[in-house]
């Protein structure tokens, strides 16, 4: 069965090639992190590699990574924008960035017709999450609604330099039961303390369950985004800084019994450059994993 790599890089922006933390070279050969993605993804059995960017950064993507990787896996690109929305609406004049993650996948309908992995273009995930997502997505048989996530213990995601924003999972039996968004989590002793949207205070263990945006989807996903994505403008077409997210997608499918999420535990640990201070852990982090023979000293 084929599957395809989907990686959100669209929040790159205006501000690609102009030292934006996604792109900081932290390989010894100059790789970056979405390198290091692609590579585990293919070796996982990932067959193609779908760039989620906008039009605007197509010439300066390709030269960045782009030219690089499509000589190596098959890959497409899809693009998302602020203006392009279904039918019957039109952004608003005031409205200055994309509608989130969930507008951003949704701008695969139509590309991607196999069970597809999502990630975020900025983040180092390791290699186990991507093997287990694989063997899950190519053993459904095309079997709809039934999607996966990468579980990441809370400790294995935390920056050293500052807080960050994780998705807390409620878990029964392997199955998601519900995902919020928690803001400014830092280590505090033996627990993880943060806070939610409406700013009460969340305390958990580290090894509670997150969600990285690692998702594992079903083609039929495309489908959901695109008539979820009309009601959710109807209620915040007129509100700037709303966004359409995966997690609330996924979390209004469970509510109403519309899909499953099987959590596929991992001990795999996440790092990124959330923060300028986090680039010489993460360069520090790959030289010992290629050290150790994980990967070798130039990817492609």
């Amino acid at each position: 069965m084929k599957t395809t790599l989907v990686i959100m890089a669209a929040g790159l922006g205006s501000r690609f090639g102009s030292g934006i933390k996604q792109l900081e070279k932290v390989g010894p050969s100059g790789e970056i992190i979405m390198d290091y993605s692609i590579y585990d993804a293919v070796q996982a059995g990932f067959d193609k590699v779908v760039f989620i960017i906008r039009r605007d950064i197509k010439e300066a993507f390709d030269e960045t990574i782009g030219n690089r990787i499509k000589k190596f896996v098959d890959t497409d690109y899809v693009y998302q924008e602020l203006t392009e929305l279904p039918g019957g609406f039109t952004c608003p004049a005031d409205r200055k960035k994309p509608w989130g993650t969930g507008q951003a996948v949704l701008s695969c309908r139509g590309v991607v017709k196999e069970p597809f992995l999502v990630i975020n273009a900025d983040d180092f995930y390791g290699r186990e999450p991507y093997k287990l997502i694989h063997e899950y997505l190519v053993n459904l048989n095309n079997t709809k609604a039934q999607y996966c996530m990468a579980g990441f213990s809370m400790g294995n995601t935390l920056s050293d330099n500052g807080k960050v924003t994780r998705g807390v999972c409620k878990v029964d039996n392997g199955f998601l039961t519900g995902v919020e968004e928690t803001y400014d989590l830092y280590l505090s002793g033996n627990e993880v303390v943060g806070a939610t949207y409406e700013g009460a205070e969340v305390r958990v263990a580290p090894t509670t369950p997150v969600s990285m945006n690692m998702w594992g989807f079903t083609p039929d996903f495309l489908d959901v985004l695109e008539g979820k994505f009309v009601d959710f403008l109807k209620d915040n077409i007129d509100q700037p800084k709303a966004e359409y997210l995966l997690p609330g997608v996924v979390g209004d499918m469970l509510k109403k019994n519309e899909a499953t999420v099987k959590v596929l535990p991992t001990t795999a640990k996440w790092f990124g450059v959330t923060y300028a201070e986090d680039k010489p852990k993460v360069v520090d982090s790959l030289a010992k994993l290629i050290k150790a023979g994980e990967y070798p000293e130039k990817l492609f």
